[in-house]
């Protein structure tokens, strides 16, 4: 449905007098390929991006490419960065995998480096990191996708993390 709504948003006029702002999930690269032009200029937040400017994202995406010959979304980043966390944790544990504590605290160290760059888990889990602002555009190649503009929050938590009982 999200898709055929962003379709049909500048069809409808709605971009002569509104400007479309998203969620990261609502206008990766996935969304991008089904809906087309219709999505240029409209501007998303996310906490990662394709284009960002470090060795493992950078090595990430050469990869993810070479794959599948495609710019990964943003479920890929956090599939990628999910199973490198389990690697690394059950690595921890010496594959003991039923030592819970020992793998929750591994897990919580954050022993591998994230695709999305810097970031720790606060009290309650939830990933301490920055969010981007981003517009979708034409790239030098001419294929349309999303582009980093700037960063919203920097080392951004959880709103509610105060009111979570995670200890």
């Amino acid at each position: 449905m999200g898709i055929n709504f962003v379709k049909q948003f500048v069809p409808a006029g709605l971009s002569r007098d509104k400007q479309l702002f998203a969620p990261g999930f609502s206008a990766d690269e996935d969304v991008i390929k089904a809906v087309g032009g219709s999505m240029l200029g409209m501007f998303i937040s996310s906490h990662w991006a394709h284009d960002m400017d470090h060795p493992e994202n950078k090595r990430f995406v050469a990869d993810f490419q070479k794959e599948y010959g495609r710019l990964p979304s943003l479920y890929a980043s956090q599939g990628y960065d999910a199973a490198l966390m389990m690697d690394a944790a059950v690595r921890d544990v010496k594959g003991n995998v039923d030592d819970k504590k020992g793998l929750q605290k591994a897990l919580e160290a954050k022993r591998f480096k994230s695709a999305r760059g810097d970031f720790k888990f606060n009290t309650n889990h939830y990933p301490v990191q920055n969010y981007y602002l981003r517009a979708i555009g034409k790239d030098v190649s001419g294929r349309i996708t999303n582009k980093t503009t700037g960063t919203i929050f920097t080392n951004h938590a959880d709103a509610y993390v105060a009111q979570c009982k995670m200890k």
